[in-house]
């Protein structure tokens, strides 16, 4: 199984260590592209138009400086530098220890600097959006379209594929239909007086919950189904859909935090 998650926005990092050396990332295949789009940040980051080509606003300087600081700065574990409410949730660093084992195997996290990194990977802070277009390069969705779908599937091998990646980063690469019979993915909504929608705190909260019981619970699910059944196991409120082209969508019903 590959649990695929998406980025934070927040990031921490630690004061003092090593600078991360991205020849020891996993996925060494993407080496060369990670190369290519961290030099075009570090680029832009130095640009007089950097902060507008980022999205970054005039009280988010600190930013720039954290990325042209990317090749000194210290690493740590991505699972300590990503931040923010589904990660929160998720609790890496308080996972019982067979719990953080199989999230070093099972969980992989779609970047927009990095294209794949897996927990146990030293990365350093950074800000590049997924909606961002670096000069030279193009969007970024549109460079790990071109790169990223050998190395998920090599990550995946014959498990099952547990898509909880948001649109954004969903456009980074896309199961080929081949794949359809073993892709679960998953939406929270929100039901309040029988109207269901989106709402990005239940859903960013609720994602990170459910991964982590699932590495908790240590089952290994090969089909969509017996993942609807796993959550079901394990107090959730779940419908699946029909497969088609794209997998099969479940929805996790939620009506409180």
């Amino acid at each position: 199984m590959l649990i695929l998650l998406p980025p934070s926005e927040g990031k921490s990092g630690p004061r003092r260590g090593r600078p991360m050396n991205l020849a020891t990332l996993s996925s060494p295949s993407l080496t060369t592209a990670r190369s290519q789009v961290l030099e075009a940040l570090l680029q832009v980051s130095g640009s007089p138009d950097g902060a507008r080509v980022l999205g970054l606003t005039p009280g988010q300087a600190e930013e720039i400086v954290r990325n042209l600081d990317l090749r000194d700065s210290p690493s740590a574990r991505a699972d300590s530098v990503y931040t923010g409410v589904l990660y929160d949730a998720l609790g890496f660093e308080t996972l019982t220890a067979p719990a953080r084992r199989r999230a070093t195997t099972r969980v992989g996290i779609v970047s927009s600097l990095f294209g794949l990194v897996r927990p146990g990977d030293r990365i350093a802070p950074y800000r590049l959006s997924g909606d961002v277009s670096l000069p030279g390069l193009g969007p970024v969705a549109g460079v790990w379209r071109e790169h990223l779908g050998p190395a998920v599937e090599e990550a995946l091998g014959s498990g099952l594929l547990v898509d909880f990646r948001s649109t954004m980063y969903a456009a980074f690469w896309r199961p080929p239909p081949a794949m359809s019979r073993r892709v679960a993915t998953v939406r929270v909504l929100h039901e309040v007086d029988g109207q269901r929608k989106v709402v990005s705190h239940f859903n960013k909260a609720t994602k990170g919950r459910i991964v982590r019981a699932v590495l908790e619970d240590g089952a290994n699910p090969r089909t969509p189904s017996a993942l609807a059944a796993l959550l079901r196991d394990l107090g959730w409120r779940v419908e699946d859909g029909t497969a088609g082209p794209k997998g099969t969508q479940l929805d996790v019903i939620v009506d409180s935090v």
